[in-house]
């Protein structure tokens, strides 16, 4: 989940070379990502169902081949359908089965109740290692090989990791009582009819857009604004490395705090974050100090969400559920990719987009608070099994 992650955190920087080199706009580029972030959402229900089925190891082997096969179209892609089937079809489709929805789902079956937070809160911070890695080694690889021999790079190390699928053995359903067991079906319908499962799925609209908004266009807003390049690598890295703490923190934290309001204060922080860097002067500091700050409000979202989603229905289709909530963050993705895109090229500058990610950030704060997140009480008396 960390290369699989850290692959996708540095995306931004290779949006000035593809451009440069293949004559494309940033509209096109951004495009690419748009549809990777849409087909990532719209795929991640199926690979939650299939793992929810059959476990995650297979989600995540096919999740690493398809991440391969789509790094290897980028780099030979000489036209921009080609590139989008590349960077957006096959990378979206790997995502869904490489990053949050599988290993998620995975560790909140392996691990017990009590511990769940606190593992799901490792896990993030440990992806969020692989983030801050990728940062200085993708720009090593740029400035070594180019852009496409970057991610000819990267593409030979996620089918290199392929081995490291076997161990993983979360078997669904394991350990649950045969009266505790919905259908997948009945599940989903349960979900659908949960008021609160439609205010997490609009909450995270808004963390989908500001994330992939930021990681794409930041590099390119703060080279438009005079800093030099150098600068853009350093505040992707800051940003990955202060994720580590945050969502090991964030995820701890969610055992002690309700994690509704834990994600209110988060998205209303982001924010604020947000505001501050727009309106105050653009310094090396004030990018540092708000690369900080986002960072570490980063990836927090993920480990609350997840354990919310558990809280309420239980853990037997948490991939399955988890990847219906993901869906309205790639969405928010997708119009934050494309949008920062199209506005730059309508209106030569990003403004509007980070007024939009601060509006966003409050709706979602207000959107969570109001969450019922006790657990579901099904006929007969039963609760959502933890």
């Amino acid at each position: 989940m960390g290369l699989a992650l850290g692959i996708r955190h540095v995306q931004g920087l290779f949006l000035l070379p593809v451009t440069m080199d293949r004559g494309w706009s940033r509209e096109t580029f951004g495009l690419a990502l748009a549809v990777q972030n849409l087909t990532w959402g719209a795929v991640q229900p199926i690979a939650g169902m299939i793992a929810d089925r059959f476990g995650s190891a297979r989600v995540v082997a096919g999740g690493l081949a398809f991440y391969a096969l789509g790094l290897v179209v980028m780099a030979q892609a000489t036209t921009p359908p080609v590139f989008v089937l590349g960077a957006g079809i096959c990378i979206g489709v790997a995502l869904a089965g490489t990053a949050f929805g599988a290993i998620y789902g995975a560790i909140s079956r392996l691990v017990s109740p009590d511990r769940r937070s606190w593992a799901l809160g490792l896990a993030g911070a440990i992806a969020g290692l692989g983030q801050f890695a990728m940062v200085p080694a993708a720009q090593v690889m740029i400035g070594a090989w180019a852009w496409t021999g970057a991610l000819l790079a990267l593409a030979a190390t996620m089918a290199l990791l392929l081995p490291l699928v076997r161990p993983l053995r979360d078997r669904p359903g394991a350990g649950q009582p045969a009266a505790s067991a919905n259908s997948m079906s009945a599940a989903i319908g349960e979900a659908f009819g949960h008021r609160g499962f439609w205010l997490l799925n609009l909450g995270f609209v808004a963390c989908g857009f500001q994330l992939a908004f930021i990681a794409t266009h930041l590099p390119a807003y703060l080279l438009d604004r005079g800093l030099p390049p150098e600068e853009a690598v350093a505040a992707l890295a800051i940003i990955a490395l202060a994720n580590v703490a945050g969502t090991y923190l964030f995820g701890l934290w969610g055992g002690y705090v309700r994690r509704k309001y834990l994600l209110s204060v988060l998205y209303l922080l982001r924010a604020a974050a947000i505001a501050l860097f727009v309106l105050l002067p653009l310094t090396s500091w004030s990018l540092h100090a708000f690369a900080a700050a986002m960072g570490f409000l980063w990836l927090g979202t993920l480990p609350l969400t997840n354990g919310l989603i558990s809280q309420v229905f239980g853990v037997r289709y948490i991939a399955t559920l988890f990847g219906f909530v993901f869906l309205g963050h790639q969405l928010g993705s997708f119009l934050g990719v494309w949008l920062g895109g199209h506005v730059f090229e309508a209106t030569g500058s990003y403004d509007a987009v980070w007024l939009g990610a601060v509006a966003l950030g409050v709706l979602a704060a207000a959107v969570h608070w109001p969450i019922d997140d006790r657990a579901l009480v099904r006929p007969g008396g039963r609760l959502a099994p933890a």
